[in-house]
């Protein structure tokens, strides 16, 4: 595997137990399948660069390794854990984006020899399957689900907006919420404003006086007459006619009533 030599003698100093060793594999694995490292820990660092090597301090921690990871085009990022118990290594793979995770179990004992560590030659065990339960196990894994969510979540484009659209001053139209449109319409212009207060049959939009016998509420009598020192004669009054009443509801002329089926 090319560039694993070189990677294991940059950090042979610091390899001292088969985890260390271990981890340096799966460093070099993470770079062949296009990744870099970026630093260690949980969070980003100040001293973050790409790196094909292994970060600083990257085996201070014997029990948990932290190493977080970018793809090569910024893609995606990746944050491994690899945490020690007795003889095995579990390793815990996160990508930040789509929030997948892949998790691998390895026997440390299978795959590196714990008596040669600072021999390259001897050091690694089973190379090829050890790469290949890696490979399956995380990396596969994670590049599957990364693409499954992006190609289930496709970049929507939308049609630039009109300037009608984006004007800040434009008032929306405003509908009651109900299931139905409202049956009236708009006024033709401001000139129709008062318009209905003008037409006795209520035709057109804009009135202004308020009307009792289009209120919804049961009508009352109301004596056209009332108000006033005579009676109007029959038909002055349009029957269902709108009109501001001339006087206090309920006072009537002198006189007698008329019939009121008559009108």
């Amino acid at each position: 595997m090319a560039g694993l030599e070189v990677l294991f003698a940059s950090a042979a100093p610091a390899i001292t137990c088969t985890q260390d060793a271990l981890v340096c594999f799966l460093h070099w694995e993470m770079v062949t399948h296009g990744y870099y490292g970026l630093g260690v820990g949980d969070q980003p660092g100040p001293d973050d660069k790409k790196s094909e090597l292994l970060p600083a301090g990257w085996n201070n921690n014997k029990d948990l390794y932290v190493l977080r990871y970018e793809y090569k085009d910024g893609s995606r990022k990746l944050l491994v854990k690899a945490i020690t118990v007795e003889s095995s290594m579990i390793l815990n793979v996160l990508e930040y984006g789509s929030q997948q995770v892949a998790d691998l179990t390895l026997n440390l004992d299978d795959y590196i020899d714990a008596e040669h560590l600072g021999d390259f030659h001897r050091t690694y065990k089973n190379s090829e399957e050890l790469r290949s339960r890696i490979v399956s196990g995380i990396i596969t894994p994670i590049h599957e689900q990364w693409e499954k969510a992006s190609v289930s979540s496709p970049h929507r484009e939308f049609p630039p907006a009109t300037a009608r659209e984006v004007d800040p001053l434009r008032i929306p139209p405003h509908h009651p919420h109900t299931s139905r449109q409202p049956t009236w319409c708009d006024p033709l212009g401001p000139f129709a404003v008062g318009g209905e207060d003008l037409d006795p049959f209520g035709h057109r939009r804009g009135g202004m006086i308020v009307d009792p016998l289009r209120s919804g509420f049961p009508r009352a009598l109301i004596d056209p007459s009332s108000g006033l020192p005579n009676r109007l004669p029959p038909g002055a009054v349009p029957p269902g006619a709108r009109f501001d009443p001339f006087g206090p509801i309920g006072t009537s002329p002198p006189g007698p009533r008329p019939d009121r089926r008559g009108q």
